[in-house]
């Protein structure tokens, strides 16, 4: 889990990923669709339980090394937030490098608007320009802002939701979208280490309150709100693991008996034991963090790790375009 990846607004889309999904021999139901309005509340709940270090891991880093990131970057640029959310970690950032701008952009307009407006609250005189968009599909930067230098913000870890080639492709998105003489800071949780066991790493996807259980069902109870599924949600039992050779956490809903049941208009069975994919989350050394930044074009700047190193938070720039053999 990380910060919310975009929900498209086409419900057909969701209806046909659905029916796609559940049809292949090992069933898949993407994480972009967690988050309707009662999935972003169980994930911003996630966020804040004691198993959940990301989070506040990376507050940690970022209200150490926001003065860094300010005399790397220099004032008077517009902050656009990819994925913004609740927007919690951002005044940490704005307070330290006096923004020109800013632009929180999120799939999810009611969260996104409710987050803008207390951050305007918080920074009289400062524009903030909330845009309602996929971040993973081009968007058009709002009037006013296209001229001003920009520096991308992701945080959360988001960028581990996606296998490596598609993480790349939304970097090289990123880069497109903030420009010239643009900077990114961005979050990136790392792989188990010494002071990072699998056991700790599972116990985050998988917390004793149960949250977590409960965000990964929501899914289905929206596949029975919105695309008139019938499945019995109390059926299948949620399930984190670390799997070492792709290098990943994956959760999983799994069928606690034989079950039919039908979504987006179809039909499907389910033997017990037999599981629905609907997340990995991907966890890198820091050397492989600076291979996908330099893939997509960002030259890596700077790294800051809290002192157990598990989780990065990375300033990159965007690369000359100079030509490579």
């Amino acid at each position: 889990m990380a910060q919310p990846l975009p929900v498209h607004d086409d419900l057909s889309d969701f209806a046909a990923a659905v029916r796609n999904g559940l049809a292949q021999p090992q069933k898949v139901i993407p994480a972009r669709f967690f988050y309707d309005h009662a999935g972003s509340e169980l994930f911003e709940a996630i966020t804040a339980l004691p198993e959940y270090y990301p989070t506040r891991t990376e507050i940690g880093i970022l209200t150490e090394q926001a003065p860094a990131i300010a005399a790397a970057v220099g004032p008077g640029r517009a902050v656009i937030e990819f994925g913004s959310g609740s927007s919690a970690k951002t005044p940490l950032l704005l307070r330290a490098i006096a923004p020109a701008a800013y632009v929180p952009v999120d799939i999810s307009a009611e969260f996104l608007h409710l987050a803008a407006a207390g951050l305007a609250a918080d920074f009289p005189g400062l524009p903030v320009v909330p845009v309602a968009a996929d971040f993973t599909r081009p968007f058009r930067v709002p009037a006013g802002i296209a001229a001003l230098p920009r520096l991308g913000f992701f945080p959360g870890s988001t960028l581990g939701n996606l296998a490596p080639a598609a993480a790349v492709d939304l970097l090289r998105g990123f880069a497109a979208t903030l420009g010239a003489d643009s900077w990114l800071v961005i979050g990136i949780d790392l792989a188990p280490g010494p002071a990072k066991p699998q056991a700790m790493l599972e116990a985050a996807y998988d917390d004793a309150q149960g949250i977590t259980a409960a965000f990964n069902a929501n899914l289905l109870h929206r596949v029975n709100r919105e695309l008139g599924g019938d499945i019995d949600v109390a059926g299948f039992v949620h399930r984190a693991v670390w799997n070492a050779n792709l290098g990943r956490i994956e959760m999983h809903l799994v069928a606690r008996r034989d079950m039919v049941f039908r979504a987006a208009g179809c039909d499907f069975s389910m033997a017990s034991g037999e599981s629905i994919h609907t997340e990995n989350s991907y966890k890198w050394t820091l050397e492989q963090a600076w291979l996908l930044a330099r893939a997509a074009g960002w030259t890596p700047a700077a790294v800051w790790t809290d002192a157990d190193a598990r989780f990065s938070l990375h300033l990159w720039q965007r690369g000359a375009g100079v030509m490579q053999p």
